[in-house]
Parts: structure tokens; C-alpha cells; sequence
């Protein structure tokens, strides 16, 4: 894929203005911003007060550095631009989504919720606990995992989907199938969640836009079966935006508008541990697509790779710490194994990441 002309990435954040900060997505401020040029490289760190546009503008290296200039002015548009609700839910704090895997094979639970009855209490119950939006999901994508006839994934999520609309539940349907997506939609689904970004099935897209739904668009580098084999990339941050850039343009041209896409770096999806942790410590850059992010963490495997050996269940202080850095960043949605757990920790440090007064 092409490189765009520039990239910004949003440095010194806060929870609450500064003098002279950058607003970033509805929930960060950033006092700096980190420039990279088409190939890549890092050119310099630009203080965010007055003049922004004006330095920015200086330090550009193209021939072109009007259009470069105006592009720079774009994004910067986009990091500011208030972020659209989704499904009703308005981005004015850090929102959580809860996950209930309908499979006999997801790595985080063990199949626990295959049964649908104990997997609609178990979804009603991360409401009660704080969670805003339950993902159901019918597929495992964890690493090495085989596709799923859509037939046997439609018997496993639809009668937890209408269980949990009917109780009033803000559901969101994990799938890459078209019908999966149109026939969960039409039992109560108010978001869509797909791993390839409405790539992986020719009728995703105008399934999507004629849903009307919100939909999450991730990156992943391969297929699940496949990912973790031997994942490359040029800069992963970099490579990361330019993907998600150019799956919101074919969204836009699909008849899908900005304000109902929300982005997911995919971390664990086809990324070295190094990639990983690249990617989540440039996280504010995906602001500069103008949408919400979505961030999965909870229980990956990255977290042992860095402490050591432990099952899924067992990584939950890993989980809410990478879940906190990204918050940090500006992140909007969270999505985790462990709501109360998160509800708490979230609570805590909203509280406490203020301002110091004089």
C-alpha cells in the first residue's frame, strides 16, 4: 500500500486541556506531535501550541509541500473532530465491551458459554456489572484456529444476540460473514465487529451500509490459521493506519460514512510481540483517522511473552494495564473479558488522572 505523505502521532497526553494542547478523539489532549515522512522516518517533534500548522509547514522535506501541508492540516482536523456516538452511546467517557465467545474452542474461556442460555446470563450479567456494549461471537480467531461453517455459526450466535436484545442489551455481532452479519442484525444487533475490516467477504460491505449499523473495522495480517506464523511489516504503526485508512476509504465509497466506523489496531492479529507493543505505544496515531478506536487486549498472549507462562484466566493485571495505556491514549472503547474488574480500575484512574492544580 502506498504511504500517505506525512504522519502525526499525538505525544504528552492528557485526560484534561493544557495551555497550548491538541484536542485528540473526544477524551486526550495531546502537547506534542511525533512527524514522519512517506518512508518512514521520524523528522521531529513539534510542540502542539499556536503555530502548529506553521512548524509543521517548515519542516516538511517534499517538493510538494503545499498539497503536503493541506494533508497535515486534514489530519489534524481529524485528531479534533468530536467523535460520533455509536449505537446511541455517546464517546464522552471510556466505554467497555464485554466478550461472550459462543464457541467450544475460544482461548479465553474454554467453551463455557457455548450453551446459549448460560451465555445470555453471562452477557446480562457483565451489564450489571458496568459493561456498555456485549460482543457475541460465533467464530474463533485465535491463532491457528479453523473457519466455521456459517450455518453452525448462525445456530451458536443468533439465539444469544435476540436473548440479550430483547433484555435490552447493546449486542455487537463478532463476524467476518455477510449473512452472519445481515441475519444478526435483523435479530437485534447494533454493531458490527469484523476482524478483516469488511475485506474477508465480497457482500460485507454492502451488507454493512445497507444495516445502517456502526461497524469496527480491524487489522489483521493473514488469515487466523496462518497470522502468527512469520508476521512482517515496513513500520507496523505506519502500516497499521495506512491499512485502516484505506478500509474506512472503501467503507466511505460503499456508502458508509465516517462517523459509523470505529478502528481496532487487531493487536495479537498477525504482530510479533514487538509489534504489539509498537503498536500500542503509537495508539493515538489511529485518532488521525478521524473515528473512534476500539482496543482489544484482555487476556492476550502478548502478556505472557513479557511475564511468562500463564493461562488466559490468569492475565488479568497484564490485561488492565495495557487496557490503562491505551486509555491514556485517548482510546474509547475497551474490549475485555473482565468487566467488573475493569469498571473499577477505569473508575479509579478517570478519577485520578486530572490535572495538577496550582
Amino acid at each position: 500500500m502506498r504511504r500517505k505523505a506525512l504522519y502525526l502521532i499525538p505525544r504528552a497526553l492528557s485526560a484534561s486541556r493544557l495551555e497550548g494542547a491538541h484536542a485528540v478523539g473526544n477524551l486526550a489532549w495531546a502537547s506534542a506531535f511525533e512527524l514522519w515522512d512517506g518512508s518512514g522516518r521520524r523528522q521531529a517533534l513539534l510542540p502542539a501550541a499556536d503555530g502548529l500548522s506553521d512548524r509543521l509547514y517548515a519542516h516538511l522535506r517534499s517538493d510538494d509541500k503545499p498539497a503536503q501541508r493541506t494533508y497535515g492540516e486534514e489530519l489534524l482536523q481529524c485528531f479534533s473532530a468530536p467523535r460520533a456516538s455509536v449505537a446511541g452511546l455517546e464517546l464522552d467517557r471510556p466505554r467497555i465491551m464485554g466478550v461472550v465467545n459462543v464457541t467450544p474452542d475460544s482461548f479465553s474461556d474454554g467453551g463455557e458459554r457455548f450453551d446459549s442460555g448460560r451465555a445470555v446470563a453471562d452477557g446480562l450479567a457483565m451489564i450489571e456489572a458496568g459493561a456498555d456494549i456485549i460482543d457475541v461471537g460465533g467464530e474463533s480467531t485465535r491463532p491457528g484456529a479453523a473457519p466455521v461453517p456459517i450455518e453452525e455459526e448462525l445456530r451458536r450466535v443468533l439465539p444469544v444476540v435476540k436473548g440479550l436484545a430483547a433484555q435490552g442489551a447493546r449486542v455487537s455481532i463478532d463476524t467476518r460473514r455477510a449473512p452472519v452479519m445481515a441475519e444478526a442484525a435483523a435479530a437485534g444487533a447494533a454493531i458490527l465487529n469484523d476482524v478483516t475490516a469488511l475485506s474477508g467477504d465480497p457482500e460485507s460491505l454492502s451488507v454493512a451500509a445497507q444495516s445502517g449499523l456502526p461497524v469496527v473495522l480491524m487489522h489483521m495480517q493473514g488469515e487466523p490459521q496462518t497470522m502468527q506464523s512469520d508476521p512482517q511489516y515496513g513500520q507496523v504503526s505506519l502500516d497499521v493506519f495506512d491499512y485502516l485508512t484505506g478500509r474506512i476509504e472503501a467503507c466511505e465509497a460503499s456508502g458508509i460514512p465516517r462517523d459509523r466506523l470505529i478502528v481496532d489496531p487487531g493487536i495479537g492479529f498477525g504482530k510479533t510481540l514487538a509489534h504489539n507493543l509498537r503498536l500500542l505505544n503509537d495508539l493515538a496515531l489511529l485518532h488521525g483517522t478521524g473515528c473512534a478506536i476500539l482496543l482489544g487486549v484482555s487476556r492476550k498472549s502478548f502478556i505472557t511473552k513479557i511475564d511468562g507462562p500463564c493461562e488466559a484466566k490468569e492475565r488479568l493485571p497484564g490485561s488492565l494495564a495495557a487496557m490503562l495505556y491505551g486509555i491514556r491514549q485517548g482510546v474509547q472503547i475497551v474490549r475485555v473479558h473482565d468487566v467488573a474488574e475493569t469498571r473499577q480500575a477505569l473508575a479509579v484512574w478517570c478519577c485520578m488522572d486530572v490535572p495538577v492544580l496550582p
